[in-house]
């Protein structure tokens, strides 16, 4: 068993006052870049399942599957404690989401507004991210590309999903770091509500493939 799986704890909360229990009207799927997260990260202890390539490489894994508010505001850590999430809970999410830490927080800041238990919450998230199919990567990472670019592929590959469905977050030096679907209360996808902000379609976007 790696390591990293004999010392989960409950996650810390970032400070007072950060419960926000209200109405859910949509969700985001997050896909963050494995190759571009894990650039530097490669010998990090916390960091080894994900990036140090002795359990595989990852292209991009899941980040979460986050609710969200009518307005930029957005429900977060709706139970009144941490609680721990299953350690067979844990196994089966860590192919699509590789850091133990990163589940347990997933389940705590969002989790816990979507679901009664981690284990309902991680298989509804590990279904939607599944069923996104994702363009040759590979190929769109020898070619000179911008934001709307990438949005484009993405939704020849998804059918109903539009370029307005889609958020793309880089770095300041303009590399990939994560895809973002706006979805409906049914999970399919809609196009983004006015407050999500979003880089203009022609800034250009590089990928790093890894080492």
């Amino acid at each position: 068993m790696p390591e990293q799986l004999r010392a989960l704890s409950i996650p810390k909360r970032p400070g007072k006052d950060v419960r926000r229990v209200i109405p859910v009207t949509g969700y985001t799927l997050a896909l963050s870049w494995s190759p571009e997260h894990c650039k530097g990260r490669e010998n990090r202890p916390g960091e080894a399942l994900q990036c140090s390539r002795d359990h595989g490489e990852f292209g991009f894994i899941l980040h979460g599957l986050w609710p969200k508010g009518k307005t930029a505001a957005y429900p977060q850590y709706c139970a009144r404690s941490p609680v721990q999430v299953p350690l067979s809970v844990v196994r089966s999410t860590l192919c699509d989401m590789p850091s133990p830490r990163l589940i347990a927080h997933q389940w705590d800041k969002h989790g816990s507004c979507m679901a009664r238990d981690p284990g309902t919450y991680f298989r509804t998230a590990t279904k939607v991210y599944r069923a996104i199919q994702l363009p040759d990567m590979e190929r769109l990472s020898r070619r000179a590309l911008t934001h709307g670019m990438l949005k484009r592929e993405l939704a020849r590959a998804n059918p109903g999903m539009t370029p307005q469905s889609i958020v793309i977050r880089s770095n300041t030096r303009g590399w990939l770091q994560e895809v973002r679907v706006c979805l409906g209360l049914t999970y399919r996808p809609r196009a983004c509500p006015a407050h999500v902000r979003q880089p203009r379609g022609d800034v250009p976007l590089r990928i790093w493939r890894g080492l």
